[in-house]
């Protein structure tokens, strides 16, 4: 960094590594943008004073993290949300995908909580024969793992690498929380928020995460907009029966399609998230 002499240092989401190098660069007169804010909202609230010590210009993608840091008198700009034009993008690209009798599953990146989650989900196809359940696998983890877990099931099948085509083809969606539960919303399809670990970890993050929901459509949009079935909640019969009322054409899903389009609406406020990131990190470097 110090042969480089970069005009603007820019450091993005990772916690860890950036707050030590933001330390460090900070003394040395090196101007630092951080493009993606460290989820300081759900834990390790108090790292809030090493940013504003050292960070010049911190730019968020979800909108309550302005009001986060406002509490802690530290400014930051609100990009809105690259994954709002990603997807909006997408869709202008495959303008003739429709909808088929398809439920989504997205069980997870990590094997151990695919191994928890997605046989709860896979038992919910059997209710549901009219319908072809499809597993979106993640990157990196072989066919075979999934292939014992969706024998025993007829209507269920799976891809890899097409998770924009399964959700702009299907009616509805179980979905691990994470970034998936915002992409699925993105693409209004109706989704439940499945969350399960062990009991030990599960206990240990209920006292440590300061969150109201998990999901982050819920988180952003500070209500319940969509289901959280929550470890002991995480059961095949409360799935049935939320996958029932989302498949129904009822006041639940004609609300839930207003509630995303504000979701939309809030995410891509100031148009094109990296562009406006990108634009806040010259003027920086200019100034």
């Amino acid at each position: 960094i110090l042969d480089f002499q970069p005009d603007v240092l820019v450091l993005i989401d990772y916690p860890g590594f950036n707050m030590r190098i933001a330390k460090w660069a900070h003394p040395q007169k090196i101007k630092i943008a951080w493009y993606i804010s460290p989820q300081l909202w759900a834990w390790k609230e108090n790292r809030v004073n090493a940013i504003k010590r050292d960070v010049d210009k911190m730019l968020v993608i979800l909108p309550f993290e302005k009001d986060f840091y406002k509490k802690h008198d530290y400014n930051v700009l609100y990009t809105g949300h690259p994954l709002a034009q990603v997807i909006a993008d997408w869709k202008a690209d495959h303008p003739d995908t429709e909808k088929e009798n398809v439920i989504a599953l997205l069980p997870g990146s990590r094997m151990q909580e695919i191994k928890v989650k997605l046989p709860i989900m896979l038992r919910v196809a059997e209710h549901f024969p009219e319908y072809i359940f499809t597993v979106a696998r993640a990157p990196g983890l072989p066919e075979n793992f999934y292939a014992e877990m969706l024998r025993p099931y007829k209507n269920v099948a799976a891809v890899s690498d097409q998770t924009y085509f399964l959700l702009a083809r299907s009616k509805a969606a179980l979905v691990t929380s994470g970034t998936a539960t915002l992409e699925t919303a993105l693409f209004g399809v109706p989704e439940i928020i499945c969350y399960k670990g062990s009991k030990i970890s599960y206990e240990i993050a209920k006292r440590v995460i300061k969150i109201k929901f998990i999901g982050l459509v819920n988180l952003i949009m500070d209500r319940e907009v969509v289901k959280e079935l929550i470890q002991d909640e995480l059961t095949v019969e409360n799935l049935v029966a939320g996958l029932r009322s989302l498949l129904e054409e009822n006041e639940y899903t004609q609300k839930l399609e207003k509630d995303y389009a504000e979701l939309q609406a809030l995410l891509s406020a100031g148009g094109r998230a990296s562009e406006n990131a990108a634009k806040e990190i010259y003027d920086l470097g200019r100034e």
